[in-house]
């Protein structure tokens, strides 16, 4: 069914026929639900921090670092900012007669009365006349034209991550200075460098190098650290074949294959690119200004002791494993760590039950020698959802994951009770350990779980198509990594998912 100039299409792309026949099938078949067994819940997948323990776990972190912990941030910041202004977008296309109806509703009540109060104003007044009406239509519409459009700001055509967010004395910062200062308070090396990797879309990674031009050596003097930044953006080889209602491959009017970005599971691909000890992954619209850091910071620092002292336990199995005078103790060991730390009971039995020693021991290996992660999760303080969960793979192991609402049928009854148990939801709040015992990076490509992708519904020009998207990063990309939940405060979760948010407390000034 692929054409030559398919072929040469793909090529281009770096994307294989293979992939292609394989994703076209998975239009066919679709994926799977995942079989949620039981919510993650504190003492039962989700550790709750004890006040006693806080300072051991900061001082693991710290011990680490001086000893030359080498980490790094890991911030997604592709694509625009389009559906932050999703409702300025529809205000703009209301018709004049019921713009002023609209306009005394909120959220829009509030947004012309405090539009001073967003952090751009200085830079939006620049583009308004000194005697404009803004309780007037056109007065209003002006504003939210001059706000999106490059005739102002062109805030509807650029990425969340150089919009400014938050106001200081004097000056203003953009969601991606507010990373650079987390960074510096978190995330500093043994000789005060602070690495951060952010994702960019290749067109806007110019806006990003001017923010950082302006800034950042500014920022070094203040918080005392040397920025080392660095950007990747989403790998053409990532982007997925566009299918049409019957399953076969989308065609633009010229004859192309369509293909869509894959979502933010194909950054899989650039997180395996990086090569740190420790990578702290963040999403670039999650900041408050640097008065609330507070917490952020801590918790930050909490969860990432706990993943150095799982790390620790789970270096020194398997390294026992490979000795032959510590081999039974690193037996035990990984046992007693896969049924009281993993809770996989049904292995540890099985691995008990084999007579051989040398194949206890592979099989522990096997099981320990993974990237891993430890996961901040957040009480669900509205209607339950996305998050944490027990849940059984195709091969019947039972283990913690991060699951999706799309990925549950909540046709059934069964999982949709097992969803209305659910105490806590997923902010985007990870500490990975990339690499193995031995200090060797791992292939995170080895440990996708391919099953655990999505389809959704779309079109292009009229016509319906069907979008694959592959695991998310957070989801089935890390379905195979040793995972560990931790109850971090909804203070550390303030994100802006429209331009609204912006007049919540936590994003204005002190």
């Amino acid at each position: 069914m692929l054409t030559e100039q398919d072929k040469l299409q793909l090529q281009q792309k770096g994307i294989t026929e293979e992939q292609v026949l394989e994703q076209l099938d998975q239009h066919k078949t679709g994926f799977p639900f995942a079989d949620i067994q039981r919510p993650a819940t504190p003492g039962d997948g989700i550790i709750v921090i004890d006040k006693d323990e806080e300072q051991k776990y900061l001082d693991a972190f710290t011990e680490a670092l001086e000893n030359g912990l080498d980490i790094c941030k890991f911030v997604p910041a592709s694509g625009a900012a389009t559906r932050m202004f999703k409702d300025l977008y529809a205000f703009l296309e209301t018709p004049d007669e019921q713009v002023p109806e609209l306009a005394a509703k909120q959220p829009f009540a509030d947004f012309f009365k405090r539009i001073e109060d967003f952090a751009f104003y200085n830079d939006l007044k620049k583009h308004l006349p000194d005697d404009l009406d803004v309780s007037s239509v056109s007065g209003m519409k002006l504003v939210v034209e001059k706000i999106l459009t490059e005739s102002g700001l062109n805030y509807g055509k650029k990425p969340k991550g150089v919009l400014k967010f938050h106001r200081y004395e004097g000056f203003e910062r953009t969601p991606m200075e507010e990373h650079l200062l987390e960074a510096a308070l978190y995330g500093k090396n043994k000789d005060n460098q602070s690495y951060i990797h952010f994702t960019v879309s290749k067109e806007h990674e110019g806006l990003f190098n001017e923010v950082l031009d302006n800034n950042k050596e500014k920022m070094e003097q203040q918080y005392g650290t040397t920025y080392e930044v660095s950007f990747s953006n989403q790998k053409p080889s990532t982007d997925t074949i566009a299918a049409t209602p019957d399953n076969e491959p989308f065609r633009l009017e010229n004859g192309e294959l369509l293909f869509r970005p894959g979502g933010h599971g194909a950054l899989i691909q650039n997180l395996n690119d990086l090569d740190h000890d420790v990578i702290f992954i963040k999403n670039i619209d999650n900041v408050v200004p640097e008065h609330l850091s507070g917490d952020t910071v801590l918790y930050k620092k909490l969860i990432a002791g706990i993943l150095l002292d799982y790390r620790t336990r789970v270096f020194k199995i398997l390294s026992k494993l490979d000795d032959l005078s510590t081999l039974e103790s690193g037996i035990n060991d990984g046992l007693e760590f896969i049924r009281d730390v993993l809770k996989r009971e049904v292995t540890y039995q099985n691995i008990r039950k084999d007579t051989n020693r040398q194949e206890r021991a592979n099989r522990i290996r096997e099981i320990l020698n993974r990237p891993i992660r430890v996961s901040g999760m957040v009480k669900n303080e509205g209607e339950p959802g996305g998050g944490p969960f027990w849940v059984k793979s195709q091969t019947g192991t039972i283990s913690l994951q991060i699951v999706e609402s799309s990925q549950i049928d909540l046709k059934d009854e069964e999982k949709k009770a097992i969803v209305a148990q659910s105490t806590h939801f997923n902010p985007v709040d990870l500490v990975c350990s990339t690499k193995d015992y031995k200090g060797n990076k791992f292939n995170l490509l080895d440990f996708v779980d391919p099953v655990t992708g999505f389809i959704s519904e779309k079109s292009m020009s009229g016509k319906p198509l069907k979008a694959l998207e592959l695991p998310g990063l957070w989801n089935g990309a890390m379905a195979h990594w040793l995972t560990f939940f931790v109850e971090v405060p909804v203070s550390t979760f303030n994100p802006v998912k429209t331009v609204f948010d912006l007049l919540r407390p936590q994003h204005q000034p002190a």
